[in-house]
């Protein structure tokens, strides 16, 4: 293997995440690219041979090149990204690199238009190359991650993929209906080393939501928290309301919000303490006997706003 390869490899493989250059300097090549936010037309998708494709793939992180693309005196080329992470030095042929730019493709790039690459979802627009990234980071068609928090897991796909995943792989409890009434038993209540206890999916108004419960330490204090997710767009989620309650001994807590979307991601939701938090002396009091055992009962329901 030549020494070049080594050197390209040695770099791929450092957990370096880059992103594209900001859209001033896409703009700064003297091309006229109309406004991202619009809608793409449907129209033929033009062919755009593999050759081109692979010029315009940086070498070192295998990724599309955006504005400024650098290359070094022997044409070799590479993204404003990965230029840092070379020191300089061409991960080709390995002179020196510079500054100077590959007009000449950014030029190609800008006379490109592509298909979405979440077209095997839905997606039928064509898009300029430049506004492609934009457009793809915010595709209604652009598929959702696997909801479920008590692994890392890394399966995407569409709402009705990731509904059967969650049950024949994660197998999580499916309920049919826009009320719950759920009972959360714990030996050790004191053991909340931020385990995710429970995932419930509930399917009513032809749509499915996530109800999350689980324990974590905000701050010093080890506490509770149960909040309910939609499995779908946000627009879409804001669409339902839903309320929490949880009791006992004579007194309530009750919460009333917005069901997140999954777009938004468990931790996320769970770190902006966005549902029912019970402290741990509230919750063993709501539990009753010794005060060793954790037993919660969980109620509420799902309504779609009018």
């Amino acid at each position: 293997m030549s020494s070049a390869n080594l050197f390209l490899d040695e770099i791929r493989n450092k957990p370096e995440v880059i992103d594209p250059p900001p859209n001033e300097d896409m703009m700064d090549i003297g091309e006229s690219i109309s406004d991202p936010a619009q809608t793409a037309a449907v129209k033929p998708n033009p062919t755009v041979s593999s050759s081109v494709r692979e010029l315009l793939e940086c070498p070192v992180c295998l990724n599309a090149m955006y504005p400024p693309i650098h290359q070094c005196s022997n044409g070799h080329t590479l993204c404003s990204g990965c230029k840092p992470r070379v020191h300089n030095r061409c991960p080709t042929c390995r002179h020196e690199l510079g500054n100077i730019r590959c007009l000449a493709l950014e030029k190609v790039a800008a006379s490109l238009e592509l298909p979405c690459k979440y077209q095997r979802f839905g997606c039928i627009g064509i898009y300029p190359y430049y506004n492609k990234l934009k457009h793809e980071s915010q595709c209604a068609y652009r598929p959702y991650n696997c909801p479920y928090a008590g692994s890392e897991c890394t399966v995407i796909g569409d709402i009705p993929y990731l509904v059967a995943h969650l049950k024949d792989d994660h197998k999580v409890d499916m309920h049919n209906g826009s009320t719950f009434n759920h009972r959360y038993v714990k030996s050790n209540p004191h053991e909340v080393e931020n385990a995710t206890w429970m995932l419930t999916v509930f399917s009513c108004f032809g749509q499915y939501f996530c109800l999350h419960f689980e324990a974590f330490q905000l701050g010093m204090a080890p506490v509770y928290i149960a909040f309910l997710r939609f499995m779908g767009d946000d627009n879409a989620a804001k669409n339902f309301s839903y309320s929490l309650e949880v009791g006992g001994n004579g007194r309530k807590m009750i919460w009333q919000g917005v069901p997140r979307s999954i777009r938004d991601s468990h931790r996320k939701v769970r770190d902006s303490f966005d549902g029912l938090i019970i402290q741990r002396n509230m919750a063993l009091f709501f539990s009753g006997g010794d005060r060793k055992e954790l037993k919660l009962r969980v109620t509420g329901r799902i309504w779609k706003e009018q």
